[in-house]
């Protein structure tokens, strides 16, 4: 009876990960279609400006206030580990290198794969079940270059820009608490911060946030062009592309840390 429980169990696993692996190769070809697609996307400027609109400059206060209480988080956490250990004038050296090559770009992609990547297969997702999308492929309109290569482009590009202003907010909150909570002056705090800062982190950290935005973007079309079963089926291709964008950003996260720091800036 175990046994038989236990090949059951292990042939479920089985389908799964044959599952997972189609399902990656689904995605992996589909983003060869919208870069197939992206050529000429400039004829439709106002769409790509739309999106930016939507991904970037409407996730700004979100991420923003994220930004702000992490830098503070980050600086009270590294004072609590230099205690009797490190001098406080490397607590900025220790906020500009985690946040800029690390909790800058990434929490940013998490945080806007929450915010957009739903908001783009929602609203993608009702579109295909309603036959909005059956519709301007029978008026001879491409979906891909007119819904998906708008949003993809934006994505790339807007994630960086994103990330840029998380930057500063990070840092902002991180000197705040440096200043009126652990006593460490401004010229202390800078002091740090300009210590080991190099400009090939600031652009490692860009260089990931473009991978996060084509992420993102590519999550959120994918499985909104991909849903099915009316409103319950978009509620699943919501979940879908926030829960794939979030673990690709993680396991990508790794990859392009470890080509970045370790062999081209290394």
């Amino acid at each position: 009876m175990n046994g038989n429980h236990t090949l059951v169990g292990a042939e479920a696993l089985g389908k799964k990960m044959v599952g997972g692996v189609e399902e990656i190769g689904k995605v992996f070809l589909f983003l060869l279609t919208i870069l197939r697609a992206t050529p000429g996307f400039w004829k439709k400027g106002h769409l790509v400006v739309e999106q930016m609109m939507a991904m970037g400059i409407e996730s700004l206060p979100l991420v923003l206030v994220t930004s702000l209480f992490t830098g503070g988080v980050a600086a009270v956490q590294a004072a609590y580990q230099f205690q009797d250990y490190v001098p406080m004038r490397y607590l900025g050296s220790v906020i500009g290198k985690s946040v800029v090559i690390e909790l800058g770009p990434v929490l940013t992609a998490l945080v806007v794969a929450g915010r957009v990547g739903a908001s783009i297969a929602a609203e993608l997702g009702t579109m295909k079940v309603t036959e909005q999308i059956d519709a301007l492929e029978t008026i001879g309109i491409s979906p891909i270059r007119y819904l998906a290569v708008p949003r993809f482009i934006a994505g790339m590009v807007m994630l960086p820009v994103v990330t840029i202003f998380s930057d500063f907010l990070a840092i902002a909150g991180a000197y705040a608490v440096a200043y009126f909570s652990l006593n460490v002056s401004s010229n202390v705090f800078m002091e740090g911060l300009r210590l080991f800062f190099h400009l090939q982190d600031v652009f490692g950290g860009l260089v990931k946030s473009l991978f996060f935005g084509v992420v993102i973007a590519t999550m959120g079309c994918y499985f909104g062009f991909n849903a099915e079963g009316g409103a319950e089926g978009v509620g699943r291709a919501t979940t879908k592309a926030v829960v794939g964008s979030c673990l690709l950003i993680l396991v990508l996260d790794y990859l392009l840390a470890s080509l970045l720091f370790r062999v081209i800036f290394a």
